[in-house]
């Protein structure tokens, strides 16, 4: 498959290391530089997860600073700055050049910088006399965090609650809208790939498709645009679909517990950047990479927790087994005397022993770090019951329902109280309809374990809006919708249609079955009524395009505006593999958030309403 993001923005980033000098194919520069690399925070999180520190001593990279710090002056010595184009950030380089603080200054901005902060630049080193020490200014496109192959996020917070604020005015949704649009542009540049771009109507999924095919249609005009696929008929074929969704689009995929390894492991011990940081055996705190360099990660991620831990044991045992192999061969003679005959069979056995010690340690290294933190896992698992919620919240969203006696046993039962409200809140969405006194009975229960209840009331108050907008006549209808656009923001229609894809009989998430229908482009009632742009083609009067490039799809991007998970993540992967011949799906998202910071998200729009009791929210995650 072609469009391997991680691959694309790496070969980008190693390029602006080498002072956007062509690069040789073993991955280095033709002429060795020294340099120094300054970033700031969000610029270091780009990097994190694709280049470690000895791969930026292999590009010369010497010595790397934030920003922000004070430094030292570096004669003789250019310096790489990567950082996001704002106020901030050009005001520190002009300092940085009119102190002279290295001889040159090679600027790379994350994404491209505006007009009048280039002229900002230009003017301030113009005026300290050090415009000279400038010697190339660099637009890169690269303003999102890839973390897998096929798992980006554009690293903005709290887009859900921006967008679903009640305050929220038009102005404020526009800017939000079109940083992500110019977040989704940085990614599909890095790819070079124009698509096909869908999405439901209303909401802010039909906003940023709508601003972004205009994007790409203004860009396409210039004469050396970044998407080197050219026009043309032959193209078409090969081009993926953008499928553009909004969180509210599936609420419960936010919010749901998981017994997947992977989303286990973000959900439980919070994995951010590929990162993860455990109590070690001797206290203090040990830290873990999980990415493609681990081969057990990338192997069993998607499996279910019980799965993982019999493989644990598979991994150890052949371990064991091949050690033993090495030690009796290169010990089957130790203590005997040698009488020259057995050297040379003993040598080799020896040399074959050393050569497979580093595998052997990689190997070992691999099981135990996988060994703590399942055993991490387990813990919490057996302390929170974990295995129940995921069982019953399952059971919740096929039959659409539960037993009030079971609902409430759960809710005075093991778990946070952020687990319990987790689980209200799906007891809230899976219900065909709402209950008033079983819902007063849940409320109550969320109250006596002291559990802040604006996000359940948030979302009943969603549910509610949805069940009159559902049963109200055309006419009446159109009140409501107004005032509930009012009220939430853009977001109400695209919840309506979302609620009912909750009830899928099956574990496929409503996302994945979607998606799905999109690739293979045949009639299908849940996707007729989206839209679809296709900014190489002319604009027809309703904004559509034509027809002919409606599918089927060999790659498809899926975009989750409001906040994804490695829930949706892991789905749409098996979706992908599952599909003959294998198909390729990136999944990307404003942020990539736990269950417990979605909810707390919906905590706070459930305040900003006057809804919910009074404890802190941050109580609530104990």
């Amino acid at each position: 498959m072609d469009l391997n993001l991680r691959q694309k923005q790496t070969e980008c980033i190693i390029r602006m290391l080498n002072l956007n000098q062509p690069v040789n194919p073993t991955g280095t520069a033709n002429e060795e530089v020294y340099k120094i690399l300054i970033y700031d925070k969000f610029c270091q999180n780009i990097l994190s997860p694709l280049i470690h520190v000895k791969d930026l001593r292999k590009h010369g990279v010497t010595l790397y600073f934030l920003i922000d710090k004070d430094r030292k002056p570096v004669n003789d010595v250019p310096a790489v700055y990567f950082v996001q184009p704002n106020n901030s950030n050009i005001r520190r380089i002009v300092s940085d050049a009119s102190c002279s603080l290295y001889d040159s200054f090679y600027l790379n901005f994350s994404s491209s910088i505006p007009r009048p902060l280039l002229e900002d630049l230009a003017s301030g080193t113009l005026n300290s006399d050090s415009i000279h020490r400038i010697s190339k200014v660099h637009d890169q496109y690269l303003e999102f965090v890839t973390l897998e192959d096929n798992l980006f996020s554009l690293s903005q917070k709290s887009t859900y609650v921006q967008l679903n604020d009640p305050s929220a005015g038009d102005k404020d949704i526009e800017d939000i809208i079109e940083r992500v649009v110019n977040g989704l542009f940085c990614v599909l540049a890095t790819l070079a790939v124009v698509p096909i771009i869908r999405c439901p109507r209303g909401g802010p999924a039909e906003m940023v498709a709508s601003a972004l095919d205009q994007k790409l249609r203004d860009h396409l005009l210039s004469k050396n645009n970044l998407f080197s696929e050219g026009g043309g008929f032959v193209s078409s074929f090969q081009r993926p679909v953008l499928c553009i969704f909004d969180r509210n689009f599936e609420l419960s995929a936010g919010i749901q517990h998981d017994f997947r390894y992977r989303p286990l492991v973000h959900d439980i011990l919070g994995l951010k950047l590929n990162r993860l940081s455990v109590p070690g055996e001797k206290g203090g705190m040990k830290s873990y990479e999980l990415d493609s360099s681990d081969p057990f990660w990338i192997a069993n991620g998607s499996l279910e927790f019980p799965e993982v831990a019999v493989e644990i044991e598979t991994q150890l045992n052949k371990y064991k087994k091949d050690v033993d192999e090495v030690n009796k061969r290169t010990g089957g003679t130790a203590g005997a005397e040698f009488d020259g005959t057995d050297l040379i069979g003993n040598t080799k056995h020896l040399m074959n022993a050393v050569n497979s010690l580093p595998e052997l340690t990689e190997r070992k290294q691999v099981i135990d770090k996988h060994m703590n933190i399942a055993t991490l896992l387990l813990g919490e698992i057996k302390e929170r019951s974990l295995d129940a919620y995921v069982k019953k919240e399952n059971d919740m969203m096929v039959r659409g329902g539960i037993d009030r006696n079971e609902l409430l046993s759960v809710l005075k039962g093991k778990g946070t109280k952020i687990d319990k409200l987790r689980f209200a809140i799906m007891y809230i969405i899976s219900a065909e309809a709402i209950n008033p006194s079983e819902a007063e009975a849940v409320e109550a229960a969320l109250r006596e374990s002291e559990v802040d209840t604006s996000a359940f009331q948030y979302v009943k108050k969603i549910k509610s809006l949805n069940v009159s907008l559902a049963s109200a006549n055309s006419a009446s209808r159109n009140n409501i919708v107004d005032w509930a656009e009012k009220l939430y923001g853009q977001s109400i229609s695209a919840v309506t249609a979302g609620m009912k894809n909750l009830l899928s009989g099956d574990r496929q998430l409503a996302l994945t079955r979607t998606v799905e229908a999109l690739m293979e482009g045949k009639p299908n009632p849940e996707i007729d009524s989206y839209i679809m742009f296709d900014p190489r083609s002319p604009k027809s009067s309703s904004g559509t395009s034509s027809s002919h490039l409606k599918g089927p799809f060999k790659e498809a991007i899926v975009f989750m505006i409001g906040g994804g998970n490695y829930v949706e993540y892991g789905s749409l992967q098996d979706l992908a593999k599952q599909q003959q011949p294998v198909k390729q799906v990136i999944y990307g998202t404003t942020e990539i958030l736990t269950g417990v910071e979605f909810v707390e998200q919906l905590s706070v729009l459930g305040q900003k309403m006057g809804l919910g009791s009074s404890v802190a929210t941050s109580s609530a995650a104990h």
